[in-house]
C-alpha cells in the first residue's frame, strides 16, 4: 500500500530549530528533528518505508550528528540505532496491547511498513531532565488514560504530547472512556502551564496555544454533553449541535461507541 510522501516545516526557536515532518501516512503520524548548534535529536521516526526514506534523506542533508533518537509513543524506523524511551515503555511496546496494535498494522499495511527496530532501548526516568544536542528534554508523565509514554518539554519552548491539540473533534483512540476526558483535560492544562510556545504530538504536527485552549473548552463541553445524554446517538447529535461544522464530525459515531460501551 503505497504512501503519499510527506512534507517538512521548520520553526526557529532561537537556540534550536524544530523540524516537523508531516508524514501524510494512513495513521496521521508526525515525526520531529530537534536541531541544536552542533547536533540533532530525532523523535518518533516514521513507520512507513516511503516516509522513512524521505525522513532519513532530510536528516542527512542537515549535516550534523544525531546524538539521540527518542521513541516515545510510536515505534518507528530507527533500524539498528539505539533509542531512548520513557521508563516502562520498552516493556509496554512488547506487551499484548501495543504488540497487538502493531500486528494489526502489519496485517493492514503489509510490506509498506518498515522493519521493526532492533537497536537497544534505554529508559529515561519520569521527572528527570536530560540535555542532548545542548537542549533540555524534560520527561513528564503523559495523560493518565494513555499509553505510558511521556509528555516532553523541549528547550522550555515546545511541549510534546501523544496527540497534537487541534480545533477538531477528538478521536475515539484518544478519548476511549469517560475517565479519559478528565485525563486529557488535566494534561492539556499541564501543557499550557508549561509556558511552551509550540505544542506538538505524534499525531498531527505543530499547533499554537489557542489550539490547546480550544481543546480544553471542547473537552469540558464534551463532558457536559456526556453527562446530559444517555445514549451514544443522542450524544453524537448533541456534539454536532454544539460544534456545527467542526472537522472530524464523521468520527463522532466511534467516539460515542467508546464512551457508551
Amino acid at each position: 500500500m503505497a504512501q503519499t510522501k510527506g512534507h517538512f516545516e521548520v520553526h526557529d526557536l532561537g537556540n534550536f530549530k524544530l523540524h516537523v515532518y508531516y508524514t501524510n501516512d494512513a495513521l496521521g503520524d508526525a515525526s520531529y528533528i530537534i536541531e541544536g548548534k552542533n547536533a540533532l535529536v530525532t523523535m518518533e521516526q516514521p513507520l512507513f518505508k516511503d516516509n522513512v526514506a524521505e525522513f532519513d534523506a532530510y536528516l542527512s542533508q542537515l549535516g550534523k550528528t544525531v546524538e539521540k533518537r527518542i521513541t516515545d509513543y510510536h515505534v518507528g524506523g530507527t533500524g539498528s540505532h539505539e533509542v531512548v524511551m520513557a521508563e516502562g515503555m520498552p516493556a509496554f511496546t512488547k506487551g499484548e496491547i501495543y504488540g497487538g496494535m502493531m500486528q494489526g498494522f502489519a496485517q493492514a499495511f503489509g510490506d509498506a511498513l518498515t522493519d521493526m527496530p532492533t537497536g537497544k532501548a534505554s529508559e529515561v526516568a519520569f521527572g528527570t531532565t536530560q540535555t542532548w544536542a545542548g537542549i533540555s528534554f524534560e520527561f513528564r508523565h503523559g495523560a493518565a488514560s494513555d499509553f505510558p509514554g511521556a509528555s516532553i518539554l523541549i528547550g522550555g519552548k515546545v511541549y510534546y504530547t501523544h496527540w497534537t491539540p487541534a480545533k477538531a473533534h477528538v478521536s475515539h483512540l484518544q478519548v476511549s472512556s469517560p475517565a479519559a476526558i478528565d485525563a486529557e483535560i488535566a494534561e492539556a492544562e499541564n501543557s499550557l502551564a508549561s509556558k511552551a510556545e509550540l505544542f506538538i504530538g505524534g499525531h498531527g504536527g505543530a499547533a499554537q496555544r489557542d489550539a490547546v485552549e480550544f481543546k480544553i473548552a471542547y473537552l469540558n463541553k464534551m463532558k457536559e454533553v456526556f453527562e446530559d445524554n444517555r445514549t451514544a446517538q443522542t450524544f453524537v447529535n448533541a456534539m454536532k449541535e454544539a460544534f456545527p461544522g467542526l472537522p472530524g464530525e464523521t468520527g463522532l459515531e466511534e467516539l460515542g461507541k467508546a464512551l457508551y460501551k
